[in-house]
């Protein structure tokens, strides 16, 4: 390969690594054809982009990144695939839905808005990840709470009166 090319295909990883703040490294080594094929339709389907890389140009399109990923050197070994995705957990989901019916992807390493994650002991955990907009809306969620019941009584407050206030004009008569 020409240096032009793989210098295009480091640009090419390095706009991925700044466009995506969530990325798995997987092995899919040893996936038949057909297995792999239905990975790759599946990732499709959930909106998560599979990229078969190699170490080298991955790990320089990570040195050129912005961000620090240097933990991340170490799992560069071997047959490499990059599952990127929009939320943190949904390339967690797949790979766990996928292993029902194969040994692979195994995960070697996850980068999730600024934080690694390494081995494919983390599967667990990267599942149960929160996403930046999930957590946001329960804060929200949590902040909403106590107005709406504060409201919530109002209203029924009101009720109570309006509901006093006939009772005790009906008595009159």
């Amino acid at each position: 390969m020409r240096k032009e090319d793989k210098n295009t295909i480091i640009q090419a990883i390095s706009k991925q690594l700044s466009v995506n703040s969530n990325f798995y490294l997987t092995d899919i080594s040893g996936l038949n054809a057909e297995n792999t094929a239905k990975l790759r339709r599946l990732c499709f389907s959930r909106d998560i982009k599979l990229l078969v890389v190699k170490n080298t140009l991955l790990q320089k399109a990570m040195e050129n990144s912005d961000k620090d990923m240097s933990e991340l050197y170490d799992a560069l070994k071997g047959a490499t695939s990059v599952m990127f995705s929009e939320t943190g957990n949904a390339p967690a989901k797949l790979i766990k839905e996928f292993r029902k019916t194969s040994n692979r992807p195994i995960l070697k390493a996850a980068f999730i808005e600024d934080a690694s994650y390494l081995g494919d002991d983390q599967l667990e955990f990267l599942m149960n990840v929160k996403s930046k907009f999930d957590l946001i809306a329960d804060l929200i969620a949590l902040l909403q709470s106590p107005a709406k019941n504060v409201v919530g009584a109002l209203q029924s407050g009101g009720q109570k009166l309006t509901g006093i206030l006939k009772t005790l004009s009906e008595k009159e008569e």
